[in-house]
């Protein structure tokens, strides 16, 4: 057993301009990483250890505390954080925790930051036996990589390669004193089944077998990424430039396995994880081989998969969120945070609403009712909204999602898209344009 120092990891450390977040619970590995990160002067100043609250533990706030004193004495900068980590329907309770702590550390993470997992051998060798008996191919059984883009930043494991062994010897030899989860003795969980039962009986007879299954996830990952990169372009090209659409019509000429491979990347361009066999085979039942007139609607991962125009769109169920009732837009606010996580600003322009009608207005949103109609400029007649929604190619939940713009109760137009005549006016920088964005760019 090799000892384990900072410099045999600081290689596996990416250069970071701004700070060194290291997921802190407190237990074992990540304080030996804690430890070792804050032994470097130089880069003391610029860590923070984060412990993520999951509320799933009755001592969580114990623990909390505990973390917090132990990173004075190193001299490193604390920050705790509280999640909700109740499962979903059908997801499992490490699923949640595991996804909830992930999406409070991505939004810590800024341009030029580094967040550090304390994951080692053991925990990438576990992952590609729990990733095996799911089914996973070459994608899943690479497992956890070194490092990848996360945030704003980028997240990075240095103990990949570190043996479990070399971790608690250095503890020992430090007099380090961390926490003990009660809960990973628990057989319930998949992960604690597969170390406490099934990985000592298979080290009897494997005793280098973390080292071995890792040297696999190595080779997965090594094909996947060569995969990758000979069809990132095909990708690229059926993606078109909105990266939550697929082109439908350019699929024709794809066989069986590169289709799987295109729908699966494309999901994880999403930000999902690598969908399931079953999940590909109903998009391409659903969505592929039926005809031009169907209206699917998939739900995977909190997304919504939908079909307009033979265009296949991933969204998020936020999306579908309409308006319930009538909101009022405050005065003096530009910008109105929408129920469904859109968002309304207002931008100054030389032709739009007149910046004076809008502030001697009562503004509201209010959803459609399916009978509005609009009398736009240059333009002779009034036409219905579903009629110009058509033309314009609104995909329909996109039509539920943009709120209606009423000034003292009177339509004046749909929220980034058209204004009515009466409200029309052109003034040299007197005038406010709506813009809209959706729940998945705000």
């Amino acid at each position: 057993m090799s000892a384990l120092h900072y410099q045999s990891i600081a290689a596996l450390i990416p250069p970071a301009s701004g700070k060194f977040y290291i997921a802190y619970s407190g237990g074992l590995d990540s304080h030996v990483l804690l430890h070792l990160c804050a032994t470097q002067a130089v880069l003391r100043p610029h860590l923070v250890a984060v412990y993520v609250n999951h509320g799933l533990q009755a001592r969580a706030w114990a623990w909390a505390e505990h973390c917090r004193r132990q990173c004075a004495l190193l001299d490193v900068d604390f920050v705790s954080l509280t999640v909700d980590a109740k499962p979903a329907g059908g997801e499992s309770p490490e699923a949640a925790a595991r996804e909830a702590r992930y999406r409070a550390l991505r939004k810590l993470i800024r341009p030029g930051d580094v967040l550090l997992f304390a994951q080692h051998r053991e925990d990438q060798m576990e992952t590609v036996l729990l990733q095996l008996f799911r089914g996973a191919g070459i994608q899943g059984l690479a497992a956890m990589p070194p490092a990848t883009p996360f945030g704003g930043g980028s997240l990075a494991r240095p103990l990949l390669q570190t043996a479990k062994s070399a971790i608690r010897e250095y503890a020992r030899v430090h007099g380090l004193n961390w926490i003990e989860d009660p809960s990973n003795l628990s057989n319930d969980f998949d992960r604690n089944f597969l170390r406490n039962e099934v990985l000592p009986l298979l080290k009897q007879r494997w005793p280098s077998l973390d080292k071995t299954v890792s040297r696999s996830a190595d080779h997965c990952g090594e094909a996947s990424t060569l995969l990758n990169r000979r069809y990132e372009a095909r990708l690229d090209h059926v993606a078109g430039g909105d990266h939550n659409a697929l082109a439908l019509d350019k699929l024709p000429t794809v066989d069986a396995a590169e289709l799987n491979w295109l729908l699966r990347q494309w999901l994880v361009r999403q930000g999902l994880k690598p969908p399931s066999q079953a999940v590909l085979n109903a998009i391409k039942q659903q969505f592929i081989q039926t005809g031009g007139n169907a209206n699917p609607h998939l739900c995977t991962q909190s997304h919504v998969l939908k079909k307009y125009r033979q265009t296949l769109y991933c969204l998020p169920e936020t999306l579908f969120t309409a308006l319930p009732h009538e909101l009022i837009w405050p005065a003096n606010d530009n910008k109105v945070q929408l129920p469904n996580h859109g968002m309304l600003s207002l931008t100054a322009a030389d032709s739009g609403i007149s910046q004076a009608l809008w502030r001697n207005s009562r503004v509201s949103l209010k959803p459609r009712g399916g009978a509005e109609k609009l009398k736009l400029p240059n333009r002779a007649g009034r036409h219905d909204l579903k009629k110009l929604f058509q033309e314009a190619g609104v995909p329909p939940w996109e039509r539920q999602a943009r709120p209606l713009i009423y000034l003292n109760d009177r339509l004046a137009g749909v929220a980034g898209l058209w204004i009515d005549e009466w409200a029309w006016a052109q003034i040299d920088d007197g005038c406010y344009r709506i813009a809209w964005q959706s729940p998945q760019s705000v």
